[in-house]
């Protein structure tokens, strides 16, 4: 005879399971490309005809941007003006991710410090390499989606933006571990600093639609990772129940 016990058991084991991979927590990071900008409410959208249709986006951003899109979860860690160096250097992202932990991140930066201020690639890599340590002790397998970043369509920039994007690549190789990947997605390439942006700097519509395009493959990548950690966790909580518990005929 089966236990009830054992029966209900499965049924804790099959119910933890479900609440364990339902919504994963996604936290889009940048600066005021990824803020004022309408790619986020795209992405909203493109996500609900697929498994991750119930993503957390979280952030303390809450901000609209006129996306003419009522329903999309409008959380994100964008901050207009913001210099990587100085967010690494301020241990800004240490508080942001304990107020909002993720199991996913994207993270479009380093326009502001080469627009405002001219900082060295070095120094913008350094402070990359910086946040990426905070992620992962937030989450030790945290999923990290990286972009080179799109061109300007103002002043004399776009040279230092390619560098940087080059610098990018060799970067996540050195950074990528089997626990917490680092993806590059190529937003520069096919971009318009000019056509594709408003002002110069932030997308127009056709510039959210190319920036979505680039990070919704990645991203679906990202999130079948952080799911498999999710059922792997549920699954070995559930053998250590099933060791303790003891059997009754």
């Amino acid at each position: 005879m089966v236990s009830v016990k054992l029966l209900s058991l499965a049924a804790l084991v099959g119910a933890a399971v479900a609440q364990n991979t339902t919504a994963l927590r996604y936290m889009p990071f940048g600066d005021s490309i990824t803020e004022i900008t309408c790619w986020r409410s795209k992405l909203w959208d493109k996500l609900q005809g697929t498994d991750y249709a119930n993503t957390n986006f979280v952030g303390s951003g809450k901000n609209e941007n006129n996306c003419r899109n009522t329903k999309y979860d409008r959380d994100n860690e964008g901050h207009s003006g913001f210099l990587a160096i100085n967010i690494a250097n301020n241990k800004q992202l240490v508080g942001w991710l304990q107020r909002n932990p993720a199991d996913v991140i994207t993270m479009h930066l380093g326009t502001n410090d080469i627009v405002q201020q001219n900082k060295p690639v070095n120094q913008i890599i350094a402070a990359f390499t910086t946040l990426v340590q905070v992620m992962r002790d937030s989450n030790p397998k945290m999923k990290i989606v990286v972009a080179q970043i799109i061109p300007m369509g103002m002043g004399n920039f776009n040279a230092k933006i390619q560098a940087l994007n080059q610098a990018i690549t060799p970067w996540a190789q050195a950074q990528n571990t089997t626990e917490s990947p680092v993806w590059v997605v190529d937003q520069y390439t096919g971009y318009s600093g000019s056509a594709d942006n408003r002002d110069g700097i932030h997308p127009n519509a056709g510039g959210d639609d190319k920036m979505v395009n680039i990070w919704y493959p990645a991203l679906l990548g990202a999130f079948q990772a952080a799911r498999a950690d999710q059922v792997a966790a549920a699954a070995e909580a559930a053998a250590a129940e099933r060791r303790v518990m003891p059997f009754m005929a």
